[in-house]
């Protein structure tokens, strides 16, 4: 049994999480959260701790934000698009349970204030912002350190948020860029 509740988007992904693990869930049922869904998520993060495991997509992405911006302290589950798509339709329902327990073995905690391990300077040398094929490598590089797909500035945030030491920033990049990964 996870102790945390988990926050979903849907019914589909509460079966989909019920399937991988015992845990209780709470469905914002979409993207339009309303202050009752937020108030049910601020008492579960006082009581027990939220991970916030919505789809790898841009309105997973944006209700993740709302979460974070409402309810400090959050825990944040990611799944890669490839491990979470299924007939074009990609979501946390389509996802195996094998890639859900490893999504939530891997959780990271959002640290409100956290300054910021890396520079942005360490960014554009990784070749993660400024470069042709930032984007991609972004996509990459957030796998690896579990932290999701965002574009530059978000990325930059993230890292700072779920405090990314630089060791694991730069293995993360240095297994990018070697030829046989």
């Amino acid at each position: 049994m996870i102790k945390e509740i988990i926050v979903v988007e849907g019914k589909d992904d509460t079966t989909a999480i019920k399937r991988a693990v015992e845990a209780d869930t709470i469905e914002t049922g979409g993207s339009a959260i309303n202050r009752a869904i937020l108030d049910r998520i601020r008492l579960a993060q006082e009581r027990r701790g939220v991970i916030v495991f919505t789809d790898p997509d841009h309105a997973g992405e944006r209700i993740r934000k709302i979460i974070s911006g409402k309810v400090p302290g959050c825990k944040h589950a990611f799944l890669p698009q490839e491990l979470a798509e299924k007939r074009g339709d990609i979501g946390v329902e389509n996802a195996t349970p094998d890639a859900i327990r490893s999504a939530l073995a891997n959780v990271k905690t959002d640290y409100e204030g956290a300054v910021s391990l890396l520079t942005w300077e360490d960014l554009i040398a990784a070749g993660l912002v400024v470069h042709p094929d930032a984007a991609a490598r972004r996509l990459e590089v957030g796998k690896k350190l579990g932290i999701g797909y965002c574009n530059g500035k978000q990325f930059y945030k993230r890292c700072a948020a779920f405090q990314i030491s630089r060791e694991e920033f730069e293995a993360a990049v240095e297994q990018l860029d070697r030829p046989d990964q």
